[in-house]
């Protein structure tokens, strides 16, 4: 799955990142929106992480939901 594909299919996949990220808020996940930078940026906020650890952590969310 490219990110593009997640973009388009926001309103089906916020469930599963949801349930990936627990600590993000449903406000979080609706000011996603889908938008790639915007999840790495709530990711690093609600769990401490630097910028290279939540794209990592974006990255395998992909390759696993393929």
């Amino acid at each position: 799955m490219n990110w593009d594909t997640v973009e388009g299919n926001w309103k089906q996949i916020k469930g599963t990142v949801k349930a990936r990220w627990g600590k993000l808020t449903d406000d979080d996940i609706n000011v996603i929106a889908g938008k790639r930078q915007e999840l790495s940026g709530r990711l690093q906020a609600a769990y401490g992480l630097t910028k290279e650890q939540a794209e990592r952590q974006i990255e395998r969310f992909e390759l696993l939901h393929k």
